[in-house]
């Protein structure tokens, strides 16, 4: 996925930052618990799209998290 292109990417309902996750080829929004398909290159931001995330992705997607102990 181009780098520009991911740098203008945005949330469509929260306008926040998206993560990139290349081997599920999807962009994630941790505040939404959203993550929007890539389909042939092509990132698809409709929210009907979208594939909620369940409770250990949003976890492990959060910047405060401290590593496993």
């Amino acid at each position: 996925m181009d780098k520009e292109l991911l740098a203008m990417l945005i949330c469509p309902l929260c306008k926040g930052k998206l993560k990139y996750h290349r081997e599920a080829a999807e962009l994630a929004c941790r505040y939404d618990g959203l993550a929007y398909p890539i389909r042939d290159g092509i990132p698809v931001m409709l929210p009907e799209e979208a594939r909620v995330m369940d409770v250990d992705e949003k976890l492990h997607a959060s910047p405060g998290r401290v590593g496993d102990s």
